[in-house]
C-alpha cells in the first residue's frame, strides 16, 4: 500500500497543557475527591481510574453526576487549586527540549488551555514561557473549539496548517470541528489506545516526535493496535 505524500510543515503548534505538556495527572488525582465532597458529585474510586481514563469528558462527567450548571463553578475551583499548588506540577520530561526544537525550527507555538494563563507560565518556568507566542487560556470545559477558532483567526493561519496536539478525546473534537489536523500523545489523561481508536492524524509516543515530525525528519502516522476499528467521532455543536 502507498503511503500519502507528506503533509507539508505546520505553520503553528497548538499544544494543549494538562496531561500533554504537564504532568498533572497525578495531582488531579489527589484533589479530585476533595472537590467532589465541596461540589457534592460522586466521589472516585481508586480501581475506577484506569476505566475512566477510556472515556471522554462528557462520558466522565455524567459518570460523576455532575449537572452541567456547576461545570464552570468546579472548573474555576480546580484552577484555583491549581493555581495553589503550581509549585507541584512539573513538565513531563522531554518537554522543554521539544519546545526548544519547535521554536529552533521557525515554527511559532501556542497553547490552547482551560487552565489559567498565570499558572500555566508559572509551571512552565520563564524560558518556556517566552518560547509560545500564543496563549488561549481559561476555555471552558466543552468550549476548546470556541477558543481555538479566535486562535486561529488572530494568529492567521488556516487549520489545515495549524498542528493541533493534546492528550484527551474534547482536544480532538475541538480539532476536528476547526479542520484542524490533530496530533495524541500517549503520556496523558486518557488513554493512547481510546485515542488511537479515533483515528488521530498523528500519534506521539514521546516529546521528542513531536519535534522530529516539525522538522520533517519523521513519518509519524498513527501506531495502532492489530485489529483496532477507526471510529469516526460524533462531533456535538458548540464543543
Amino acid at each position: 500500500m502507498t503511503r500519502p505524500p507528506a503533509a507539508p510543515r505546520p505553520r503553528l503548534v497548538v499544544l494543549d497543557f494538562d496531561g500533554t505538556l504537564a504532568d498533572s495527572f497525578p495531582w488531579f488525582c489527589s484533589v479530585l475527591n476533595g472537590v467532589a465532597d465541596r461540589y457534592r458529585f460522586r466521589r472516585v474510586e481508586a480501581h475506577e481510574v484506569e476505566g475512566l481514563r477510556l472515556l471522554g469528558a462528557r462520558a466522565i462527567v455524567a459518570h460523576l453526576g455532575i449537572p452541567r450548571w456547576k461545570l464552570p463553578l468546579i472548573a474555576r475551583h480546580m484552577h484555583r487549586l491549581a493555581a495553589r499548588d503550581a509549585g507541584q506540577i512539573a513538565l513531563f520530561p522531554g518537554v522543554p527540549a521539544m519546545l526548544a526544537a519547535v521554536a529552533e525550527a521557525g515554527v511559532p507555538l501556542a497553547i490552547l488551555s482551560s487552565n489559567r494563563a498565570d499558572t500555566v507560565r508559572r509551571v512552565l518556568g520563564p524560558d518556556n514561557a517566552d518560547r509560545i507566542g500564543t496563549y488561549a487560556c481559561g476555555a471552558s470545559v466543552f468550549g476548546k473549539a470556541r477558543r481555538l477558532r479566535t486562535l486561529l483567526a488572530r494568529t492567521g493561519v488556516a487549520p489545515d496548517r495549524a498542528l493541533c496536539i493534546g492528550d484527551e478525546i474534547r482536544d480532538l473534537e475541538a480539532a476536528r470541528a476547526l479542520g484542524c489536523p490533530f496530533g495524541a500523545v500517549a503520556w496523558g489523561y486518557t488513554d493512547s489506545g481510546a485515542l488511537a481508536a479515533l483515528g488521530p492524524e498523528h500519534l506521539f509516543s514521546e516529546p521528542a516526535e513531536i519535534a522530529r515530525l516539525v522538522a520533517g525528519d519523521a513519518d509519524h502516522m498513527p501506531r495502532l493496535a492489530p485489529g483496532t476499528t477507526l471510529v469516526p467521532l460524533p462531533l456535538p455543536n458548540g464543543s
